[in-house]
């Protein structure tokens, strides 16, 4: 046994020196292999992480909301965040808001919100919501996210607001336009679809007064022809053009400036018209209704009582009304930074001296020899006006598309003209009972 036992010992030995050998060599070669040394981690190339998307919301139920709404997002998919920057923002209770939007010195700011937040705002409004993910190169996309976080500081947010030419659309339009270069204006520089003038009467088509009110407001400037940059001061517009842009990679080829587009929340709460509504023919036949009772008024005033109580009564009213829409737009025109006011065909229409005639018309119907007289001369000057800025349509300068202005004033202008001539031609004496 005590053979057996150191037979076995010696055997373990052996096997223990056998693997301590072979320990032994592989500790030798590998130290006869040159060392390895570990491979730098590859830093990332700034903008890397982030995303940066266009997301355009559709039209709400105010006035403001009529025409859309955009903002761009810029997600950090380092850090979990997703932020969405918007412009054209405005509070009815910042300081002297209301005598700077009679100014037209509106001061909006920029700022961003959560994307998320912002997005439950748009679907709880029942607003369609669609984003559209740009093909930009990181180094774009830092440019993207640093520019928003300059603007968004205090002492950047705010800038001088226009409703065509410097609002929430145009501002996102231009900070892509930056990073591109200037290849999203290159690319649009074709004839627009439409003229500021024909999208704001096709976006504000629910309302007849705000609908009545712009077209008398809004100059001859908003008329003239627009290219695709331009007309990207919608919403809707930006979007649409954007998925037709195209850029070039870095080895030259031409590829979508819009890698992906997804709809977020659909809605059709508030459609989108494809043209303004057709009033021409109510224009019309409202002003001809105006003037042939006006013209009765005057003609058979002397004998009805009806009819001289519509002349004093539906012509006062016209005159102060006309009148005072012409001291609102000459008001508009030389006093404000309203740009799209200005040169305004329209205050032929609603001429400043409808308000005299206002004031004059109840002495000149009671037969008072001097109200009559200017009355007389007074409403002849607001037709003439009014057939003048007929006339001067036929020269080039005068552009404006007023047309449902005059289908609608200018008959009511020559019916107070002749229904005052036709009183005051009379004689004898009457009576408002």
């Amino acid at each position: 046994m005590r053979g057996i036992k150191t037979v076995g010992r010696l055997g373990g030995w052996v096997v223990v020196a056998l693997l301590c050998g072979a320990t032994s060599l592989s500790a030798s070669q590998e130290s006869a292999r040159p060392p390895v040394r570990p491979s730098a981690p590859r830093v990332a190339e700034p903008g890397s992480s982030l995303r940066i998307s266009i997301r355009t919301m559709g039209p709400g139920a105010d006035v403001w909301e009529r025409f859309g709404h955009n903002a761009i997002v810029v997600e950090d998919q380092a850090n979990g965040s997703r932020t969405a920057y918007n412009y054209g923002m405005f509070s009815f209770r910042q300081e002297n808001f209301i005598l700077r939007f009679i100014q037209g010195r509106m001061h909006y700011w920029m700022a961003g919100f959560p994307a998320e937040e912002d997005l439950a705002r748009y679907v709880a409004a029942g607003r369609w919501v669609r984003e559209q993910e740009l093909n930009l190169t990181p180094t774009q996309r830092a440019a993207v996210r640093d520019y928003l976080e300059w603007n968004a500081r205090p002492e950047n947010r705010f800038y001088r607001y226009d409703y065509f030419l410097d609002n929430c659309s145009t501002r996102v339009r231009d900070a892509i336009d930056q990073v591109l270069g200037g290849a999203l204006h290159a690319q649009n520089l074709a004839p627009a679809s439409g003229t500021f003038r024909f999208h704001t009467q096709r976006l504000v088509d629910n309302s007849l007064s705000l609908y009545t009110g712009l077209l008398l407001a809004l100059g001859a400037r908003v008329d003239r022809p627009q290219t695709r940059w331009d007309e990207m001061f919608l919403p809707f517009k930006l979007r649409e053009y954007l998925g037709s842009a195209t850029i070039t990679d870095s080895t030259g080829t031409t590829i979508p400036l819009v890698l992906h587009e997804q709809t977020l929340f659909e809605s059709d709460r508030y459609p989108v018209p494809e043209v303004p509504p057709d009033w021409w023919p109510g224009y019309l036949a409202t002003g001809l209704l105006l003037g042939g009772l006006l013209w009765w008024g005057g003609a058979a005033g002397r004998a009805r009582l009806a009819a001289r109580r519509t002349l004093l009564l539906l012509g006062m009213v016209w005159a102060l009304v006309t009148g005072a829409a012409g001291a609102i737009l000459a008001g508009l025109w030389a006093l404000t930074d309203h740009v799209a006011a200005a040169s305004n065909e329209n205050v032929l229409q609603c001429s400043l001296l409808a308000l005299a005639l206002a004031a004059v018309l109840p002495s000149a119907l009671r037969d008072r020899s001097g109200p009559r007289q200017a009355a007389r001369m007074l409403a002849v000057l607001v037709a003439g006006l009014s057939l003048l800025g007929v006339v001067l349509k036929v020269l080039p300068m005068f552009h404006q598309v007023n047309g449902q202005v005059l289908a609608l004033i200018v008959p009511a202008n020559l019916g107070l003209a002749l229904g005052v001539r036709s009183w005051t031609r009379g004689n004898g004496q009457s009576t408002f009972g």
